[in-house]
């Protein structure tokens, strides 16, 4: 193989054949292809794309670059989700343990904070004790023993992508949807897993900020599951206004067990019942998504799944009397709230600020190697459609460190969009994409449309 063909083929709009692809793969994990190579494909592919087989190919070749989860002589359904990420998307985390008590065992490989969203790994590690780096072995025993484990990437899974993302990330070729399609699919089907519920999300707090983007990657993820072998859904959710009330790590533990509890913000829990149903629906224990909503209902007020999560913080090595005592989670010195400077309705938030606020608070990470406060964030007063007044809050900062708030502040300046309203409060699920292996329709009966 020379690298200088394939680039000029994949250059020109050609088509790579499946050799040519596993070759090139292979190089990129032994780097065997050197790096400005490998990143002159990436800027082809990004302009002119793979099709639905270089795809299947090339995502296949990416997850047998490293180890494979075996969960074959686990039994019973092995169903997952991933988020595209967001503000205050702590969805991950009461939603694994409430389908794990429903009958659905939850595999979960997760990533970390950066930029301006948060990492699934980064706020379970902010109660203390709480492993995410487990073997192989722990991971698997986890989820036959608990039902559920939440696990990071480690060096044996997908080598292939680590190097990979490291060079979109500095080429521009992050935003390439097969790419991110294959970043994800080939770190899910790792797992082991049979099905696979996707959240997709558009809006300012979202990498896809448009609708027609986000159906693209949604569409492109569903075929790609598809193919794969993995029954596969994506639903479209709405980014334009924090989730919950909490952006911060051990915040949205304390968010997670008020849900948990059967309580929690009304958004939050609409997207951890309908994304649940949906994977009590892949994992063939309910017959619709509306039924699998109420069996993950259900979860909540019975305390089922409060048990499961009580059980997992134990066994990754975590503290469970957290789960009956949230004090023991870290929490930050200082408090400050942001007053709103006008009277009106909240017509629409940069979730982006918001996410960039905490980050800068300590919260997040502006590079891999940065280090995080588990303590500091927001918790977030008033959402889309709320009606505010002069000096009453938007949010409350906080914090650890004084010397951060001035530049958190002025992240936050402008971040709630006030006009005379009124406003419809729109739902967080705005679509779906891909059809349930039974047949049956989803939520509403028909998918919908951004």
């Amino acid at each position: 193989m020379l690298m200088t063909d394939v680039i000029r083929r994949k250059r020109d709009g050609g088509r790579l054949d499946a050799d040519t692809i596993r070759e090139v793969i292979q190089g990129v994990t032994t780097g065997a292809v050197p790096d400005y190579q490998v990143a002159a494909l990436l800027m082809a592919i990004y302009f002119q794309g793979l099709d639905g087989g270089e795809l299947a190919v090339w995502t296949d070749t990416m997850l047998r670059s490293g180890d494979v989860f075996d969960l074959s002589d686990i039994p019973g359904p092995k169903v997952d989700k991933h988020s595209t990420g967001g503000v205050g998307d702590k969805i991950s985390i009461p939603l694994a343990p409430l389908v794990a008590a429903c009958g659905v065992r939850v595999p979960m490989i997760s990533g970390r904070g950066l930029g301006h969203t948060g990492g699934t790994l980064d706020k379970l590690e902010s109660m203390p004790g709480f492993r995410t780096d487990l073997s192989p072995e722990r991971f698997i025993q986890g989820v036959r023993e608990v039902g559920v484990c939440l696990i990071g990437q480690t060096e044996r899974i997908v080598p292939a992508d680590r190097r990979l993302y490291a060079l979109r990330d500095v080429t521009g070729t992050v935003e390439s949807i097969p790419l991110i399609a294959a970043s994800i699919l080939s770190k899910k089907l790792a797992e082991g897993i049979s099905g696979l519920v996707l959240d997709v999300k558009m809006g300012s707090g979202a990498f896809m900020k448009t609708p027609d983007r986000a159906r693209q990657l949604a569409e492109t993820l569903v075929d790609l599951g598809e193919r794969s072998g993995v029954r596969t859904v994506a639903c479209l959710t709405d980014m334009d206004d924090p989730i919950g009330w909490a952006v911060g790590n051990a915040l949205e533990i304390e968010e997670t067990l008020e849900v948990l509890q059967g309580a929690g913000p009304e958004d939050t829990v609409e997207l951890v019942e309908v994304l649940g149903g949906q994977m009590l629906l892949l994992g063939g224990v309910v017959a619709d998504g509306e039924e699998g909503a109420r069996r993950i209902r259900a979860a909540r007020f019975d305390g089922s799944g409060l048990e499961v999560f009580r059980r997992m913080v134990a066994f990754q090595g975590g503290d469970p009397r957290l789960v009956d005592d949230p004090g023991r989670l870290p929490r930050a010195r200082f408090q400050k709230e942001v007053p709103a400077e006008a009277e009106g309705v909240v017509e629409s938030v940069d979730c982006e600020a918001v996410g960039m606020a905490a980050l800068v608070l300590g919260g997040g990470r502006r590079r891999k190697e940065d280090p995080v406060d588990p303590a500091v964030g927001l918790r977030i007063r008033v959402h889309r459609g709320d009606r505010v007044r002069p000096g009453e809050p938007l949010a409350t900062l906080c914090y650890n460190d004084p010397a951060r708030v001035p530049e958190a502040e002025g992240r936050l300046r402008g971040a709630w969009r006030l006009g005379p309203g009124p406003v419809d409060r729109r739902p967080r699920l705005v679509g779906l994409a891909g059809r349930p292996p039974n047949g049956m329709p989803h939520p509403g009966g028909q998918e919908k449309t951004p």
